[in-house]
């Protein structure tokens, strides 16, 4: 049966996307990767804490053996009537015969509950490491598998070049060997090496639609700039990474701005420093660098607003003397709410800055939405990750 254009499109869809950074082969590797990653990190952090807990059990369950004994000898050595006098006139309740029968109740069965505790969390550092273990091994797997994939989407690259240059002298077999590592059914294997052997048969049409596509969606964007542009002023335009200059009236605003903002009041460190005593700050905590850097980007609304987001959440504000830019942060409050509404706790966050200030919002917001679209729960996945 022959192949309708419909089908013969769909393929070359699916082909044309295995060529580009976007292939789906390579994103969901790359998902993978950000999976195991993560799990890596975790475990890593599980089996330290298991190790340290173990270390201390171990040790607890040493000085219990070994200071219960002594215990047990001293008292043993105690004879009672010898100090008679001295508990009875002083009404101490001292019995060592007592002592000694508490301890040896009491001694065997809490070494005991310390080395059932001590080998269940053996049990649990076994399996800690055996995921540790499989998610590093599936990290180095991927690599290997990233490589064969880039080289596989390399060599599809060279027979669609050949192809659409009308030199293509591979045969069938090498193209058909190659569409394998694509995950391709039999029948689409078929179809695309066809299509590649014999690009008069739909390729060349297919490829000058699409680059006729890409010039069109470029000269509409360019077009729909220059028809929103005022008499005075061109807007910046953005048309891969070619940035237009603003114009003389943009430039005019911008000093006109500077002008007002030198009119009113102009914050100086001892300002700033009654503003951190009111606020609940220490200005001692900070340098003379740090102060003049707030200075110079002094918001006093934005200061409160981002001291009282860590306060509403009863989290310590010295996050802000490692972090000084989340002090003058404007976008700090639809970061931390951003997170918030992914599931994270506001501790997470606190003892996660770095996710605050790596981002702003609109990248934050891309990464949680790639995580997502990657099929990962963002509020499984560490911050430390991000």
């Amino acid at each position: 049966m022959k192949t309708s254009q419909v089908e013969v499109n769909k393929l070359l869809d699916k082909l044309y996307n295995l060529r580009g950074s976007d292939s789906v082969v390579l994103k969901e590797m790359e998902s993978e990767r950000i999976a195991s990653e993560a799990t890596r990190d975790r475990t890593t952090e599980e089996k330290s804490a298991l190790q340290d807990k173990i270390a201390e059990l171990q040790n607890d369950s040493k000085e219990l053996n070994e200071q219960g004994k002594k215990l047990i000898e001293v008292l043993n050595g105690i004879d009672k009537k010898a100090y008679e006098t001295v508990i009875d006139r002083l009404e101490i309740n001292f019995d060592p015969e007592a002592l000694t029968e508490k301890l040896n109740d009491k001694l065997p069965v809490t070494i005991e509950k310390v080395n059932d505790e001590i080998a269940r969390s053996e049990e649990e550092l076994v399996k800690v490491e055996e995921e540790m273990n499989s998610a590093i091994t599936k990290i180095e797997e991927l690599g290997i598998r990233k490589d064969t994939a880039m080289a596989n989407q390399e060599k599809l690259n060279e027979y669609f070049d050949l192809a659409l240059s009308g030199n293509i002298n591979i045969t069938r077999d090498s193209i058909t060997a190659l569409l394998e590592q694509f995950d391709f059914s039999e029948e689409e294997t078929r179809e695309a090496a066809k299509i590649l052997m014999f690009p008069e048969d739909g390729l060349y049409e297919y490829d000058n639609r699409l680059k006729e596509t890409v010039k069109k969606s470029i000269g509409e964007v360019i077009k729909e700039a220059k028809s929103q542009e005022p008499n005075d002023r061109v807007e910046t335009v953005e048309v891969e990474e070619e940035k237009e200059t603003v114009k003389e009236d943009t430039v005019q605003l911008e000093k006109k701005e500077v002008d007002t903002a030198k009119e009113e009041k102009v914050f100086d460190k001892e300002d700033l420093i009654d503003l951190f005593n009111e606020i609940g700050l220490d200005y001692l905590d900070y340098t003379t660098t740090d102060l003049e850097d707030i200075l110079e980007h002094f918001n006093e609304k934005v200061i409160r607003r981002n001291v009282s987001i860590f306060k509403n959440n009863e989290l310590s504000l010295d996050v802000f003397v490692d972090n000084i830019n989340l002090l003058y942060d404007k976008e700090l409050e639809a970061k931390v709410d951003r997170l918030l509404r992914i599931g994270k706790s506001a501790l997470d966050i606190y003892l996660n800055p770095t996710v605050l200030t790596k981002y702003d919002y609109r990248g934050l917001d891309k990464a949680i939405i790639l995580l997502q679209n990657s099929g990962l729960d963002p509020k499984k996945v560490p911050l430390m990750a991000y």
